[in-house]
């Protein structure tokens, strides 16, 4: 199982082990108590800084009121803050929690150079640290908690192929649309997506129209980048591998905009991107628990405070720092117009946020009420 990229545990071990529930009763795909347990040794109090507003609607939307529950309810003080995309202000966070004497700092860095600079001035102050969502290459972050996110590329790539047989095209013409190259999750994401492809690119099944990384994983900027790959390719595509729903939209309006409908992927399973589902406009997306990740990272910062050693499923290895980093990795979900029900049913969307007019139909019909 990629073993370059990660060296998961044998015998079954389940994310159970760091997870004990602390769900939020609407935004949660599992169930349970407390992320905590007993919490009568739990002292300390955890800082936690999430990345920005703009690459994805989930930071605000669901991490932190997620993150928040979760350490309220285990009667833990958080400190959560947003860096808004900007490096420094995220350093300045950080130092500002470490002044205030934060025992545990979770970060979703926006690039590993500041990612690492403020691990490095954690460590000196005695603070442990975790790598949330994100993987900090030559960092230092004593834990790293996320999705495998090879395998969400893999369910982007075998999600394309399949809504391109489903439509019986030969020699599809694809262009992909990649995240942001300073986030190694967009890394991961392209090995697990080329996995399947450039098979199928070396057979001539599929032909590469097209591929471009977003930085910062900038919607609009993704939209021009995706006009000028469309316009190089002659104006004909047939399949879009876009990283994530964000990305997928961008290239769906400019799609729209030459009268063209072709399958594109996207992640996140956000509101809108589960629309353009409905509408045809979207193949799939993949699903992540947030509430899952979030519990994960709640658990594993109350037993660092509890001082005891974190519970983990395997090791992702950092190639740059050289090094295997303790992680819990939680399963992602492929989700298509057959099963889009599925982050409603789960409470992770809303219904009543999905399935507005111009939806409704749609909604009845995936069986979504």
């Amino acid at each position: 199982m990629r073993k370059s990229v990660i060296g998961l545990v044998t015998g079954g071990m389940a994310v159970a082990l760091v997870l004990t529930g602390c769900s939020s009763d609407k935004n949660s795909s599992s169930s349970g108590s407390s992320a905590s347990g007993s919490t009568a040794s739990v002292k300390g109090k955890v800082g936690v800084i999430l990345p920005d507003t703009q690459s994805s609607a989930r930071w605000e939307s669901f991490d932190k009121p997620l993150l928040t529950k979760a350490f309220a309810t285990a009667g833990v003080s958080a400190d959560i803050q947003n860096a808004l995309g900007d490096k420094s202000k995220m350093i300045t966070i950080a130092q500002s929690m470490i002044t205030e004497g934060v025992s545990v700092l979770a970060i979703v860095n926006l690039d590993s150079t500041t990612g690492s600079q403020i691990q490095a001035t954690a460590k000196a102050a005695g603070v442990k640290t975790i790598d949330y969502d994100r993987l900090t290459l030559g960092g230092s972050a004593d834990y790293y908690v996320s999705f495998d996110n090879v395998k969400v590329g893999e369910l982007q790539g075998q999600g394309l192929v399949d809504c391109l047989k489903a439509k019986n095209v030969t020699k599809a013409k694809v262009i992909e649309l990649n995240g942001s190259p300073t986030d190694n999750n967009a890394t991961l994401f392209a090995q697990g997506y080329n996995s399947v492809l450039d098979p199928l690119y070396a057979s001539g099944t599929l032909v590469k129209a097209g591929n471009q990384s977003v930085p910062n994983w900038d919607n609009a900027q993704a939209g021009t980048i995706f006009e000028q790959l469309l316009t190089a390719a002659g104006g004909k595509v047939d399949g879009v591998l876009a990283a994530n729903d964000g990305l997928g939209n961008a290239a769906i309006t400019v799609l729209k905009k030459n009268h063209l409908q072709v399958p594109v992927t996207g992640q996140d399973a956000t509101v809108q991107g589960l629309q353009n589902i409905l509408a045809g406009d979207q193949c799939m997306t993949v699903y992540k628990p947030i509430a899952d990740e979030a519990n994960a990272l709640a658990a594993l910062s109350i037993s660092l405070l509890k001082g005891e050693t974190g519970k983990t499923t395997g090791t992702v290895h950092d190639a740059t720092g050289n090094r295997d980093v303790p992680s819990v990795l939680l399963t992602p979900v492929a989700v298509n117009i057959a099963n889009v029900s599925k982050p409603v049913s789960d409470g992770f969307v809303k219904a009543s946020e999905l399935c507005t007019a111009a939806y409704a139909a749609a909604c009845t019909k995936a069986g979504i009420s």
